[in-house]
């Protein structure tokens, strides 16, 4: 059979544009990012080497490490993504703001064209939407939240009232209930925006409802890591029925 005629006409693949990630070796949340990714982008993922400690600052503080997050960039380079996301919450807040800045500089030294952190996402889709008052939910130990509270005042931000459920590892167990009831034990009425942390944490089909039920922005780790990687190529995330995506409907080139 002739090529064009096994062809048919298809045109071919739809060009494709990539998005670098980052992601903690734990990370088991990688289809839930691809929910907010239009069709003519990839993902191209890869994972920071195993710390055998459990999800306490000391891991965040690991898997954030300058090497680490230096040498998984440069593995991501060869399909040319045009921004690489660095995928983790707590990795990218754990050491501050000025922690937060030094993971987009290290994206950039190892050969990143534009770099992106959750944390930093985070400061951006709240600026967006105007919200300095905040309610968060965790699946985080004490400590580890507090840190979180701490970096979002660094930005202005003020943290009304934080729940963390404690948990030490296998936060991607965690279904959408017990992310319900956090979210509902932590918003307070002058909260003007709720963020709930952690990649490893599942969250695409409750934002619609939860900010249907709260009458505000709900924020999550993926949704903002994904939406500021897609908004940095002048992309929308796909996800219409998420206060976040609507407001930036015109991406920002």
């Amino acid at each position: 059979m002739p090529p064009e005629d096994l062809l048919g006409g298809l045109p071919g693949p739809v060009p494709q544009r990539g998005v670098g990630v980052v992601a903690p070796f734990d990370m088991a949340m990688d289809r839930e990012l691809w929910r907010w990714t239009p069709p003519e982008v990839s993902l191209y993922l890869t994972r920071t080497a195993f710390v055998p400690v459990p999800m306490t600052v000391e891991m965040a503080s690991l898997i954030s490490d300058e090497a680490a997050v230096h040498a998984a960039t440069r593995d991501l380079l060869t399909p040319e993504p045009e921004v690489v996301a660095y995928a983790c919450a707590s990795g990218s807040f754990v050491d501050g703001a000025a922690g937060e800045r030094n993971l987009t500089s290290v994206m950039r030294e190892a050969g990143a064209p534009a770099a992106v952190t959750t944390s930093g996402a985070l400061v951006q889709a709240l600026e967006v939407l105007g919200a300095r008052r905040v309610a968060i939910a965790t699946p985080y130990v004490a400590n580890v939240t507090e840190r979180l509270v701490g970096f979002l005042g660094e930005h202005g931000v003020e943290v009304v009232t934080s729940v963390g459920l404690g948990l030490l590892g296998r936060i991607w167990q965690v279904g959408y209930r017990q992310v319900v009831d956090i979210v509902r034990s932590a918003d307070r009425p002058d909260a003007e925006a709720m963020f709930i942390s952690c990649t490893n944490l599942p969250t695409y089909d409750i934002i619609g409802p939860l900010e249907q039920e709260l009458g505000k922005p709900v924020l999550t780790a993926n949704q903002v890591t994904m939406w500021a990687a897609l908004r940095s190529m002048g992309l929308p995330a796909v996800a219409p029925q998420q206060r976040l995506v609507r407001a930036c409907a015109a991406p920002a080139a």
